[in-house]
């Protein structure tokens, strides 16, 4: 079934296992990444210990969203053809760069990034699997000192050609998007170039490949639904609200510009009405067990009505045979692309913009700003022994600029406060 090209890896190696298919090694080597491990200190939405709910104990991290994602992408990809070990891998993988205080963090990164290139999440996803995650060298001949030795060049995780493609979501270099050169969004550094050009080699320039859709698409999903679920379970989101007018149209205007351009709100009201039409729709939550029990089948239901949605349109389109690589594009009807976007445009005005997370975001980017000024001054001091040695080894100011980015990108939120604290004791 699959093209001996797609599960080559970058640097060859036997399989110790014979039996397991090479996506389910990747599978697992991505579940035992320490990279993986530590989106469990890193905040989705609810930071832990900021709802006032008692039962609101444990909001979801960067890792359970992944692993939700993950469930997700792998029963959507096997409904249409995928290997799901495939697809599961890249859900998995889709988050690990991301970096503390989530996209609060992405942007004070971004600037402190400019000199080398910016930050992106995506990108330096790509870098850890490929090159930053500890697991597999190459070997390769060094004749700098004339002595004919040879030196190891870390190659990350080593995945197949075919499960690096799936995780690449935005699959260009900066300023590469195909239709919007200006967008913020890609996902390869100049100096990862080098395997983003073996793993796309004979893909079509700037488009994804089809597990990477349906890992977007289960993205989409997990987190729309439940960052709206985890907003109700912390208490920043009464349902009621959602019929009122002003707040129903400040939710269209933020719909309308972050994720979904072009709709009127005429549009995205239909969409928003199809969901509280639902039997199942949660109209009040009051913490009780019956309560948690409805809610919990209504994030149930939402995602069994996108992914079904989309699978019953892409198979209407393709036909019922396996869907892999570049012969099929994921099918999402327009109007259950506007009901994702309308519970994001919720959860974007109901928790991420509360009115009192300004405060922690401002002392968020102090840390990240004075931790940045602290290790670019006194580096290799405060660099974890992989990346001082890694900092030792840069040509120049904008690769060590670069290897403090990616110490700091590896950190999790309290991590990055302690080690703020460390090297930028107050005066």
């Amino acid at each position: 079934m699959w093209d001996p090209a797609d599960i080559e890896r970058w640097a060859p190696e036997p399989d110790k296992r014979p039996g397991r298919t090479a996506f389910q090694r990747d599978r697992a080597r991505v579940l035992h990444s320490a990279a993986l491990r530590r989106l469990a200190g890193k905040t989705q939405v609810v930071a832990p210990g900021t709802s006032a709910q008692a039962w609101d104990a444990s909001p979801r991290t960067r890792l359970t969203h992944s692993l939700e994602c993950a469930q997700v992408g792998r029963e959507l990809g096997a409904a249409l053809g995928c290997d799901p070990d495939l697809v599961e891998t890249a859900c998995l993988a889709h988050d690990l760069g991301h970096p503390p205080f989530g996209h609060n963090g992405e942007r004070v990164l971004n600037e402190i990034a400019a000199p080398c290139g910016g930050f992106e999440g995506n990108a330096q996803s790509l870098r850890l699997l490929a090159r930053l995650e500890p697991k597999r060298f190459l070997d390769v001949e060094d004749d700098a000192d004339g002595d004919g030795g040879s030196r190891l060049v870390p190659v990350g995780l080593n995945l197949t050609r075919a499960s690096l493609d799936a995780a690449a979501k935005y699959p260009w270099p900066r300023g590469g998007h195909p239709t919007d050169p200006g967008s913020p969004k890609f996902g390869v550094y100049e100096d990862d170039l080098p395997v983003f050009t073996w793993f796309r080699s004979g893909a079509p320039a700037g488009r994804r490949c089809f597990e990477a859709q349906v890992m977007d698409w289960s993205d989409d999903v997990a987190y729309s639904v439940h960052d709206v679920e985890d907003g109700l379970h912390a208490g920043h989101l009464d349902p009621n609200v959602l019929l009122a007018g002003p707040e129903r149209t400040d939710i269209f205007d933020a719909a309308a510009e972050r994720y979904a351009p072009g709709a009127s709100h005429a549009e995205l009201a239909e969409a928003l009405d199809r969901l509280l039409d639902q039997e199942w729709w949660p109209h009040s939550y009051d913490g009780s067990a019956v309560a948690q029990a409805r809610l919990k089948d209504a994030t149930s239901q939402l995602i069994g009505r996108f992914c079904l949605a989309a699978e019953g349109a892409t198979r209407r389109a393709y036909g019922s045979g396996p869907l892999t690589r570049y012969a099929a594009e994921l099918v999402v009807p327009r109007g259950v692309r506007l009901e994702c976007a309308v519970l994001k445009a919720v959860a974007h005005r109901y928790v991420m913009q509360r009115d009192d997370l300004e405060r922690l975001r401002a002392e968020q980017r102090v840390v990240l700003g004075e931790l940045a000024a602290a290790l670019v001054t006194r580096a290799p001091e405060g660099l974890d022994p992989q990346f001082r040695a890694l900092f030792g080894q840069a040509p120049d100011d904008a690769a060590r600029l670069r290897v403090v980015v990616d110490q700091m990108a590896s950190l999790t939120d309290v991590s990055a406060r302690s080690l703020h604290a460390r090297l930028s004791p107050p005066p």
